[in-house]
């Protein structure tokens, strides 16, 4: 049997500011390909390029990466505010819907950071664009300098940073084996509102909510506000996530 093919998302950026180009972090690659078991096949998060249905009938699951840009406020009724910029609509508009049809299809689905978020978007969720603005909130975004650049050290920037207890008897508590784990933190948005069938698996310290869950999805349906696809190689909460993940893709393999 062959390895499992998954779709890695990519995020819009421009080299130079002058050339479009679609990337995505080696982290996201490797994690796959050296934890999951799977051959990571990287598409562009835009709906003028990728067609979905063709992406689905070619990969066996999808991972939405964290990513720097944050979703459009417009597909929560919000507006927008130059402030919360950077956004990627195109990678929007083809996220929200590739969330439904990996549920529909059952075909695995993992989000992380922006990924969860885009997950809860896509079943009518809202989100805030500053949890730590929120009273009683943390700040969850990546430690800086005293300069306010973001510091150097990716072993700072990655370290856990804060615990999130999980729901006993959910889906993350059986899959780890506990009810409270640590995990580190890079994000200034998170969710406000939960999406219709979006579950709530764990919340952080501060009341945010870190893990989640699609009801009644017929296969891997789950997202992490943390960014899992850091050392998940070491790492055992993140390993064991991705490990997961890669048995529903040889499941799905075997049965699709």
């Amino acid at each position: 049997m062959r390895r499992p093919v998954v779709g890695v998302i990519a995020n819009a950026y421009r080299v130079e500011d002058r050339f479009a180009t679609q990337m995505t972090g080696e982290r996201n690659l490797r994690a796959v390909a050296e934890v999951a078991g799977a051959l990571p096949l990287m598409f562009a998060g835009c709906s003028e390029i990728t067609d979905l249905g063709a992406l689905l009938d070619v990969v066996d699951g999808v991972i939405l990466t964290g990513a720097r840009a944050n979703v459009h406020p417009t597909h929560f009724r919000c507006e927008p505010h130059p402030r919360h910029e950077p956004y990627d609509q195109q990678r929007d508009g083809l996220a929200l819907a590739l969330s439904q049809a990996c549920v529909a299809r059952g075909i695995p689905l993992f989000g992380i950071c922006r990924g969860l978020q885009e997950m809860n978007v896509a079943f009518g969720g809202s989100l805030h664009p500053e949890i730590r603005e929120l009273p009683g909130r943390i700040n969850h975004r990546m430690p800086r300098l005293e300069s306010g650049e973001i510091h150097p050290d990716p072993t700072v920037v990655f370290a856990d940073r804060h615990d999130v207890n999980l729901v006993p008897g959910g889906a993350f508590a059986t899959l780890l084996g506990c009810e409270t784990i640590r995990v580190n933190s890079l994000h200034g948005q998170g969710i406000l509102d939960l999406g219709e069938r979006v579950v709530v698996e764990g919340v952080a310290e501060d009341g945010t909510i870190e893990a989640i869950r699609i009801a009644d999805a017929p296969g891997f349906a789950l997202g992490v506000q943390w960014h899992a696809e850091y050392d998940p190689q070491r790492n055992p909460i993140n390993r064991a996530l991705f490990q997961a993940f890669g048995e529903a893709l040889a499941a799905r393999q075997r049965t699709g």
